[in-house]
Protein backbone atom coordinates (compact mmCIF):
# COMPACT_ATOMS: atom_id res chain seq x y z
CA UNK A 1 0.00 0.00 0.00
CA UNK A 2 1.08 3.46 -0.50
CA UNK A 3 1.57 6.25 2.23
CA UNK A 4 -1.93 8.33 2.85
CA UNK A 5 -0.28 11.54 2.11
CA UNK A 6 1.02 10.40 -1.80
CA UNK A 7 -2.60 8.56 -2.37
CA UNK A 8 -4.18 11.88 -1.72
CA UNK A 9 -2.15 13.12 -4.43
CA UNK A 10 -3.07 9.88 -6.85
CA UNK A 11 -5.74 9.77 -9.30
CA UNK A 12 -6.26 6.49 -11.64
CA UNK A 13 -6.69 7.07 -15.42
CA UNK A 14 -8.75 4.55 -17.17
CA UNK A 15 -7.91 4.48 -20.68
CA UNK A 16 -4.54 6.70 -20.18
CA UNK A 17 -2.98 5.38 -22.93
CA UNK A 18 -5.74 6.97 -25.33
CA UNK A 19 -5.68 10.75 -26.88
CA UNK A 20 -7.48 12.29 -24.39
CA UNK A 21 -6.39 10.15 -21.50
CA UNK A 22 -2.93 10.41 -22.40
CA UNK A 23 -3.03 14.40 -22.56
CA UNK A 24 -5.27 14.45 -19.42
CA UNK A 25 -1.81 12.65 -17.53
CA UNK A 26 0.47 15.12 -18.85
CA UNK A 27 -2.01 17.82 -17.32
CA UNK A 28 -2.64 15.73 -13.94
CA UNK A 29 0.86 15.40 -13.51
CA UNK A 30 1.35 18.82 -14.20
CA UNK A 31 -0.57 20.20 -11.82
CA UNK A 32 1.11 18.11 -8.98
CA UNK A 33 -0.98 14.81 -9.38
CA UNK A 34 0.03 11.41 -9.86
CA UNK A 35 -1.40 10.04 -12.67
CA UNK A 36 -1.15 6.08 -13.02
CA UNK A 37 -2.43 4.92 -16.39
CA UNK A 38 -4.70 1.86 -16.64
CA UNK A 39 -5.71 0.50 -19.99
CA UNK A 40 -6.16 -3.23 -22.01
CA UNK A 41 -4.22 -1.77 -24.89
CA UNK A 42 -6.89 -2.70 -27.34
CA UNK A 43 -7.12 0.42 -28.73
CA UNK A 44 -4.55 2.80 -26.24
CA UNK A 45 -0.62 3.18 -27.10
CA UNK A 46 1.62 2.09 -24.71
CA UNK A 47 4.33 4.79 -25.99
CA UNK A 48 1.72 7.38 -24.91
CA UNK A 49 2.10 5.95 -21.59
CA UNK A 50 5.04 9.13 -20.13
CA UNK A 51 3.54 10.62 -17.07
CA UNK A 52 3.49 7.96 -13.97
CA UNK A 53 3.26 4.27 -14.04
CA UNK A 54 1.02 1.99 -16.42
CA UNK A 55 -1.18 -0.72 -15.37
CA UNK A 56 -2.20 -3.14 -17.60
CA UNK A 57 -5.88 -3.88 -17.03
CA UNK A 58 -9.48 -4.31 -18.45
CA UNK A 59 -11.90 -2.45 -16.81
CA UNK A 60 -14.52 -5.83 -17.69
CA UNK A 61 -11.89 -7.51 -15.30
CA UNK A 62 -12.93 -7.46 -11.65
CA UNK A 63 -9.27 -9.08 -10.81
CA UNK A 64 -7.78 -6.35 -12.29
CA UNK A 65 -9.93 -3.66 -11.26
CA UNK A 66 -9.00 -5.29 -7.42
CA UNK A 67 -5.77 -5.01 -7.58
CA UNK A 68 -5.06 -1.63 -9.03
CA UNK A 69 -7.05 -0.20 -6.44
CA UNK A 70 -5.53 -2.19 -3.62
CA UNK A 71 -1.99 -1.10 -5.00
CA UNK A 72 -2.75 2.34 -5.21
CA UNK A 73 -5.83 3.52 -3.67
CA UNK A 74 -6.38 6.66 -5.91
CA UNK A 75 -7.75 9.64 -4.05
CA UNK A 76 -10.00 10.07 -7.86
CA UNK A 77 -10.88 8.29 -10.96
CA UNK A 78 -11.10 9.89 -14.24
CA UNK A 79 -12.42 7.17 -16.45
CA UNK A 80 -11.82 7.22 -20.21
CA UNK A 81 -11.91 3.67 -20.50
CA UNK A 82 -14.90 3.09 -23.75
CA UNK A 83 -15.53 1.98 -26.98
CA UNK A 84 -16.00 5.86 -29.30
CA UNK A 85 -16.97 4.74 -32.73
CA UNK A 86 -20.78 6.20 -33.49
CA UNK A 87 -20.63 3.82 -37.41
CA UNK A 88 -19.15 1.03 -34.93
CA UNK A 89 -21.97 1.03 -32.17
CA UNK A 90 -24.62 0.76 -34.46
CA UNK A 91 -23.26 -1.74 -36.56
CA UNK A 92 -22.14 -3.67 -33.25
CA UNK A 93 -24.29 -2.09 -30.31
CA UNK A 94 -24.02 -4.97 -27.62
CA UNK A 95 -20.42 -4.41 -27.82
CA UNK A 96 -20.49 -0.91 -27.06
CA UNK A 97 -23.28 -1.61 -24.02
CA UNK A 98 -21.11 -4.64 -22.68
CA UNK A 99 -17.78 -2.90 -22.56
CA UNK A 100 -19.15 0.89 -21.84
CA UNK A 101 -21.68 0.31 -19.65
CA UNK A 102 -21.20 -3.19 -18.01
CA UNK A 103 -17.04 -2.31 -17.67
CA UNK A 104 -18.37 1.21 -15.76
CA UNK A 105 -20.60 -0.63 -13.41
CA UNK A 106 -17.68 -2.67 -12.00
CA UNK A 107 -15.43 0.04 -12.10
CA UNK A 108 -17.71 1.91 -9.64
CA UNK A 109 -18.37 -1.45 -8.07
CA UNK A 110 -14.45 -1.45 -7.21
CA UNK A 111 -14.78 2.12 -6.00
CA UNK A 112 -17.15 1.55 -4.00
CA UNK A 113 -14.95 -1.44 -2.53
CA UNK A 114 -12.04 0.59 -2.06
CA UNK A 115 -14.03 3.83 -0.92
CA UNK A 116 -12.69 6.12 -3.64
CA UNK A 117 -15.52 8.91 -3.96
CA UNK A 118 -14.48 11.18 -6.84
CA UNK A 119 -15.04 9.97 -10.07
CA UNK A 120 -14.59 12.06 -13.77
CA UNK A 121 -16.54 10.85 -16.56
CA UNK A 122 -16.01 11.22 -20.18
CA UNK A 123 -19.42 11.44 -21.17
CA UNK A 124 -20.34 13.31 -25.23
CA UNK A 125 -22.69 15.45 -26.77
CA UNK A 126 -23.60 12.22 -28.54
CA UNK A 127 -26.07 12.28 -25.68
CA UNK A 128 -27.83 15.30 -26.55
CA UNK A 129 -28.96 13.09 -30.25
CA UNK A 130 -30.41 15.66 -32.69
CA UNK A 131 -30.87 19.54 -30.72
CA UNK A 132 -33.42 21.50 -30.60
CA UNK A 133 -31.96 24.49 -30.51
CA UNK A 134 -27.75 25.46 -30.71
CA UNK A 135 -25.89 26.01 -28.63
CA UNK A 136 -26.58 23.04 -26.13
CA UNK A 137 -26.67 24.04 -22.73
CA UNK A 138 -26.43 21.39 -20.13
CA UNK A 139 -29.86 21.08 -19.03
CA UNK A 140 -30.91 20.66 -22.12
CA UNK A 141 -32.76 16.95 -23.91
CA UNK A 142 -30.44 14.19 -23.72
CA UNK A 143 -32.09 11.84 -26.60
CA UNK A 144 -29.24 9.79 -28.17
CA UNK A 145 -29.30 8.55 -31.52
CA UNK A 146 -27.27 5.57 -31.22
CA UNK A 147 -25.96 3.41 -28.57
CA UNK A 148 -22.39 5.42 -28.31
CA UNK A 149 -24.91 8.14 -27.12
CA UNK A 150 -27.10 5.77 -25.59
CA UNK A 151 -24.15 4.19 -23.58
CA UNK A 152 -22.70 7.28 -22.26
CA UNK A 153 -26.21 8.55 -20.93
CA UNK A 154 -26.53 5.55 -19.34
CA UNK A 155 -23.38 6.03 -17.41
CA UNK A 156 -24.51 9.27 -16.50
CA UNK A 157 -27.45 8.07 -14.74
CA UNK A 158 -25.87 5.32 -13.13
CA UNK A 159 -23.61 7.66 -11.82
CA UNK A 160 -26.52 9.46 -10.25
CA UNK A 161 -27.60 6.62 -8.85
CA UNK A 162 -24.65 5.23 -7.49
CA UNK A 163 -24.17 8.73 -5.68
CA UNK A 164 -27.22 8.44 -4.11
CA UNK A 165 -27.03 4.83 -2.88
CA UNK A 166 -22.38 5.04 -2.52
CA UNK A 167 -21.76 8.55 -1.84
CA UNK A 168 -19.39 8.63 -4.68
CA UNK A 169 -18.93 11.96 -6.43
CA UNK A 170 -18.65 12.83 -10.04
CA UNK A 171 -18.57 15.11 -12.54
CA UNK A 172 -19.60 13.90 -15.91
CA UNK A 173 -18.33 15.81 -18.88
CA UNK A 174 -19.97 15.80 -22.22
CA UNK A 175 -17.46 16.82 -25.07
CA UNK A 176 -17.96 17.95 -28.76
CA UNK A 177 -15.12 17.33 -30.90
CA UNK A 178 -11.70 16.84 -29.37
CA UNK A 179 -9.35 17.69 -31.94
CA UNK A 180 -5.01 19.55 -31.94
CA UNK A 181 -2.16 17.70 -30.49
CA UNK A 182 -0.03 18.61 -27.27
CA UNK A 183 1.63 22.02 -28.21
CA UNK A 184 4.83 20.38 -27.07
CA UNK A 185 4.44 17.60 -29.37
CA UNK A 186 5.23 15.23 -26.84
CA UNK A 187 1.87 12.98 -27.66
CA UNK A 188 -0.87 13.31 -30.19
CA UNK A 189 -3.60 11.38 -32.01
CA UNK A 190 -3.05 7.58 -32.64
CA UNK A 191 -6.18 6.04 -33.47
CA UNK A 192 -6.70 2.74 -35.04
CA UNK A 193 -8.95 2.83 -37.66
CA UNK A 194 -8.89 6.74 -37.10
CA UNK A 195 -12.23 7.99 -37.87
CA UNK A 196 -11.69 11.83 -36.62
CA UNK A 197 -12.41 14.06 -39.56
CA UNK A 198 -9.02 16.15 -39.11
CA UNK A 199 -6.32 13.73 -39.24
CA UNK A 200 -8.38 12.27 -41.83
CA UNK A 201 -7.58 15.54 -43.83
CA UNK A 202 -4.19 15.99 -42.48
CA UNK A 203 -3.33 12.41 -44.04
CA UNK A 204 -5.24 13.28 -47.29
CA UNK A 205 -2.72 16.11 -47.68
CA UNK A 206 -0.03 14.07 -47.07
CA UNK A 207 -1.06 12.05 -50.17
CA UNK A 208 -2.79 9.10 -48.25
CA UNK A 209 -6.40 8.91 -49.96
CA UNK A 210 -9.00 11.30 -50.73
CA UNK A 211 -11.42 12.48 -47.25
CA UNK A 212 -14.85 10.75 -47.22
CA UNK A 213 -18.05 13.10 -46.85
CA UNK A 214 -20.24 11.79 -45.45
CA UNK A 215 -23.69 13.38 -46.37
CA UNK A 216 -24.28 17.05 -48.14
CA UNK A 217 -28.24 17.49 -47.92
CA UNK A 218 -27.81 17.90 -44.05
CA UNK A 219 -30.09 21.13 -43.34
CA UNK A 220 -26.51 23.31 -43.07
CA UNK A 221 -25.04 26.23 -44.83
CA UNK A 222 -23.34 23.77 -47.11
CA UNK A 223 -25.29 20.68 -46.62
CA UNK A 224 -22.15 18.80 -44.59
CA UNK A 225 -22.25 18.00 -40.94
CA UNK A 226 -21.53 21.29 -38.52
CA UNK A 227 -19.52 20.49 -35.46
CA UNK A 228 -17.95 22.35 -32.22
CA UNK A 229 -13.94 21.42 -32.25
CA UNK A 230 -11.89 21.83 -28.86
CA UNK A 231 -8.34 21.21 -28.32
CA UNK A 232 -7.19 18.33 -26.75
CA UNK A 233 -5.19 19.98 -24.34
CA UNK A 234 -8.26 22.10 -23.12
CA UNK A 235 -10.55 19.29 -22.37
CA UNK A 236 -7.44 17.61 -20.53
CA UNK A 237 -7.12 21.04 -18.60
CA UNK A 238 -10.87 20.81 -18.16
CA UNK A 239 -10.24 17.16 -16.24
CA UNK A 240 -7.70 18.82 -14.36
CA UNK A 241 -10.49 21.61 -12.84
CA UNK A 242 -12.69 19.00 -12.51
CA UNK A 243 -10.46 16.39 -10.07
CA UNK A 244 -9.89 19.96 -7.76
CA UNK A 245 -13.83 20.44 -7.73
CA UNK A 246 -14.54 17.31 -6.22
CA UNK A 247 -11.64 16.51 -4.12
CA UNK A 248 -12.58 20.20 -2.67
CA UNK A 249 -15.85 18.60 -1.99
CA UNK A 250 -17.80 21.00 -4.13
CA UNK A 251 -20.39 17.97 -5.13
CA UNK A 252 -21.87 16.38 -8.75
CA UNK A 253 -22.08 18.27 -11.48
CA UNK A 254 -22.34 18.01 -15.44
CA UNK A 255 -20.72 20.16 -18.02
CA UNK A 256 -20.31 21.25 -21.45
CA UNK A 257 -16.97 20.90 -22.83
CA UNK A 258 -16.69 23.44 -26.05
CA UNK A 259 -15.82 26.67 -27.91
CA UNK A 260 -19.02 27.24 -28.95
CA UNK A 261 -18.89 27.90 -32.90
CA UNK A 262 -19.68 25.09 -35.17
CA UNK A 263 -17.28 24.11 -38.52
CA UNK A 264 -18.84 21.98 -41.88
CA UNK A 265 -16.96 19.58 -43.12
CA UNK A 266 -16.32 21.65 -45.54
CA UNK A 267 -14.89 23.96 -43.75
CA UNK A 268 -12.61 21.98 -41.88
CA UNK A 269 -11.18 20.99 -44.99
CA UNK A 270 -11.02 24.14 -46.49
CA UNK A 271 -9.21 25.19 -43.12
CA UNK A 272 -6.46 22.14 -43.43
CA UNK A 273 -5.57 23.42 -47.04
CA UNK A 274 -4.74 27.13 -45.76
CA UNK A 275 -3.13 25.45 -42.74
CA UNK A 276 -0.79 22.76 -44.57
CA UNK A 277 -0.90 24.82 -48.10
CA UNK A 278 -1.19 21.51 -49.82
CA UNK A 279 -4.52 20.02 -52.08
CA UNK A 280 -6.78 17.91 -50.41
CA UNK A 281 -8.87 15.08 -52.36
CA UNK A 282 -12.67 15.08 -51.30
CA UNK A 283 -14.66 11.98 -52.05
CA UNK A 284 -18.49 12.35 -51.69
CA UNK A 285 -20.48 9.38 -49.73
CA UNK A 286 -23.85 8.94 -48.71
CA UNK A 287 -25.24 9.90 -45.01
CA UNK A 288 -23.86 7.80 -41.82
CA UNK A 289 -26.59 6.42 -39.38
CA UNK A 290 -25.92 8.37 -36.47
CA UNK A 291 -24.88 11.51 -37.18
CA UNK A 292 -26.87 14.92 -36.19
CA UNK A 293 -26.64 17.78 -38.81
CA UNK A 294 -25.06 20.44 -36.19
CA UNK A 295 -23.66 20.23 -32.79
CA UNK A 296 -22.43 23.02 -31.23
CA UNK A 297 -21.91 23.86 -27.18
CA UNK A 298 -22.67 26.06 -24.98
CA UNK A 299 -19.27 25.74 -22.04
CA UNK A 300 -20.42 29.02 -20.31
CA UNK A 301 -21.21 26.96 -16.79
CA UNK A 302 -17.82 25.48 -17.16
CA UNK A 303 -15.86 28.36 -17.74
CA UNK A 304 -17.79 30.04 -14.63
CA UNK A 305 -17.79 26.86 -12.03
CA UNK A 306 -14.51 25.23 -12.64
CA UNK A 307 -12.92 28.49 -14.04
CA UNK A 308 -11.90 26.56 -17.25
CA UNK A 309 -10.93 28.75 -20.14
CA UNK A 310 -9.70 27.08 -23.25
CA UNK A 311 -6.35 28.25 -24.22
CA UNK A 312 -6.49 27.50 -28.34
CA UNK A 313 -10.37 28.46 -28.99
CA UNK A 314 -9.49 28.74 -32.52
CA UNK A 315 -9.82 25.87 -35.27
CA UNK A 316 -6.76 26.78 -37.19
CA UNK A 317 -4.31 26.51 -34.44
CA UNK A 318 -5.84 23.09 -33.33
CA UNK A 319 -5.34 22.03 -37.12
CA UNK A 320 -1.56 23.44 -37.04
CA UNK A 321 -0.79 21.44 -33.80
CA UNK A 322 -2.06 18.19 -34.84
CA UNK A 323 -0.48 18.60 -38.12
CA UNK A 324 2.87 19.05 -36.39
CA UNK A 325 2.02 15.83 -34.71
CA UNK A 326 1.40 14.00 -38.02
CA UNK A 327 3.39 15.47 -40.00
CA UNK A 328 7.27 15.15 -37.73
CA UNK A 329 5.96 13.92 -34.25
CA UNK A 330 4.19 10.69 -34.94
CA UNK A 331 5.90 7.19 -34.66
CA UNK A 332 7.01 6.02 -38.32
CA UNK A 333 5.06 2.37 -36.97
CA UNK A 334 1.89 4.09 -36.65
CA UNK A 335 1.64 6.22 -39.42
CA UNK A 336 -1.23 4.76 -42.10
Amino acid sequence: MIPIAESMKTVLVTGGAGFIGSHACKALAKAGYSPVTFDNLERGHRDAVKWGPFELGDIRNEQDLSRVFEKWAPAAVVHFAAYAYVGESVSEPLKYYQNNVGGTAKLLAACAAANCKNVVFSSSCATYGVPAKVPLAEDDAQEPINPYGYSKLIVERMLNDVEKANGISYVALRYFNAAGADPDGEIGELHEPETHLIPLVLFAAMGKGAVKIFGNDYPTPDGTCVRDYIHVSDLADAHVASVNWLIAGKGSNSFNLGNGRGFSVCEVIKACEEVTTLPIKTEQCPRRPGDPPVLISDASKAQRMLAWQPKYPELRPQIAHAWDWFRDKMPKSCRP
